[in-house]
């Protein structure tokens, strides 16, 4: 039986919600959602774009493939990939799959996919000159907002802005094209393909084209309940972090959404190309696509924006689409699957041996059965490392409970069912001890499975941070 083929898309810093629950305008990925299994409860391992992309290459957690914040912002010597850890794409490649990555990498220091398993990347089917996209000049903008607190601080840091320019102006048509041309290269059935498009958008600054902008209105733009809440009970560092934003207007949040969204919409365009190309080829009916990011967006959740600190939802529940032969289509399936999962399920689907590691699991059990399996996928486990400065949080999902561990700060504790927006922090509830005590005990399993030593090897007095111990 042949293999199937591979396209990926993947975005960076795409919520779950902004496709799900928000007036943000996607019809090609609502057309792919209908031929897919849409995972609501899919979620990423960590905040950032460099650990959480890594985990989905190798299927482990940061605290073991080494990368704990973005690569471009550590010293030499500090957030290193562990290189002795086998790749997905490598794995592919080994057993005679052709390989393209296209776009944004952020998962090691050496910018050099090619090292691990990656045939073909953005040089070999870009070339300068004629190809070259131009990039919009800076006086294309016809709206432009920047960031001007707290005092002392950049004053035009760009947060969100529009431009006349068309799709060559962004920085999501280049590994578009390329990964078009991929496809066309691989007309012929044999070998199976990966390709892999990775879109840098929709990361802030939210910089849109007019002609996405104009589809919506900004004064209609519904914001995430959570922009009003008051933060009560919650961790100080949140309020803090909230300066860069404290003198937003409404109407700047509510357009800030749109340029959001309307980025969304351009990446949908162009993601619909690359699925449109597979049946120009006649490959569709042989590939698995899937369709995820790295992390989520606040988009002025709490007070903020952008990703890092605060463990909301909007940054760790991500997107997770999967279209596979052979497997449902156009169901939900609330199995909480990580982005280190999604590296062995890809495996799984391919035929290919699953990496050995405590740390992630296949879900093509749950493709094959959407409903059937929530139950054994009910719980799932994250972790952060500080982006550019370090602090520390663990977090864990069991049913409809998330506790947050804080590390120096206040912990969370929240009932999702009946709390979605987590406008109401339990942590300090006597009615929810037992749970706060139960979800403890979940996190101290899973440091244990996962060899966390950082945490399971802190027993000094003045560290012992956490509600319940290790023993409990």
């Amino acid at each position: 039986m042949r293999k199937p083929n591979l396209l990926f898309l993947m975005c960076d810093q795409l919520s779950a919600y902004a496709l799900y629950n928000s007036a943000c305008f996607t019809p090609n990925i609502d057309k792919l959602r209908g031929r897919s299994v849409t995972f609501d409860k899919a979620y990423t391992v960590n905040a950032v774009c460099s650990p959480a992309r890594a985990s989905l290459m190798t299927g482990l957690l940061p605290h073991n493939h080494g990368v704990l914040w973005v690569t471009h912002n550590a010293d030499e010597d500090q957030g290193c990939l562990r290189e002795e850890h086998p790749h997905f794409a490598q794995i592919l490649k080994d057993s005679g799959y052709i390989t393209g990555y296209f776009g944004k990498w952020h998962v090691e220091k050496s910018k050099m996919p090619k090292r691990f398993g990656w045939q073909y990347t953005t040089e070999d089917f870009f070339k300068e000159g004629i190809d070259l996209p131009y990039k919009a000049p800076e006086d294309s903008f016809i709206v432009k907002k920047t960031l001007r607190e707290p005092e002392g601080y950049d004053k035009n840091r760009l947060f969100y802005g529009v431009r006349a320019c068309g799709d060559q102006g962004m920085k999501m048509y280049n590994p578009v094209i390329c990964g078009e041309r991929f496809l066309e290269s691989r007309r012929s059935e044999d070998p199976p393909w990966v390709c892999m498009v990775s879109t840098q958008e929709p990361h802030d600054p939210f910089v849109c084209t007019k002609e996405y902008f104009e589809r919506y209105n900004v004064n209609d733009i519904e914001l995430h309940p959570s922009c009003f809440d008051t933060l009560e009970n919650q961790p100080y560092l949140y309020k803090k972090a909230g300066r860069a934003w404290a003198n937003l207007t409404l109407f700047e949040k509510k357009e800030a959404a749109a340029c959001y969204y309307a980025i969304i919409t351009q990446i949908d365009k162009l993601f619909g190309r690359l699925i449109d190309k597979l049946d120009e080829i006649g490959q569709r009916e042989n590939t698995i696509i899937i369709l995820t990011a790295d992390h989520g967006e606040l988009l002025g959740a709490k007070g903020l924006y952008s990703k890092n600190i605060s463990a909301s939802e909007l940054i760790y529940n991500i997107p997770l689409i999967i279209s596979a032969p052979g497997c449902c289509s156009n169901a939900i399936s609330h199995a909480k699957l990580t982005l280190a999962d999604v590296c062995q399920t890809l495996l799984d689907l391919c035929g290919m041996p699953l990496i050995e590691t405590g740390d992630s699991r296949s879900g093509k059990i749950v493709l094959e059965n959407p409903r059937k399996y929530d139950k054994e996928f009910d719980c799932c486990y994250a972790e952060y490392y500080g982006g550019r400065i370090m602090l520390t949080q663990r977090i864990i999902w069991k049913g409809s409970y998330k506790y947050v561990f804080n590390g120096f700060d206040k912990d969370e504790l929240y009932d999702l069912e009946k709390d979605p927006y987590e406008l109401k922090n339990c942590i300090d509830d006597p009615s929810y001890g037992e749970v706060l005590k139960q979800m403890v005990s979940i996190l101290w399993q899973k440091l244990r499975e996962t060899k966390d030593k950082s945490l399971l090897e802190s027993d000094y007095p003045i560290l012992r941070l956490a509600p319940y111990g290790p023993e409990i």
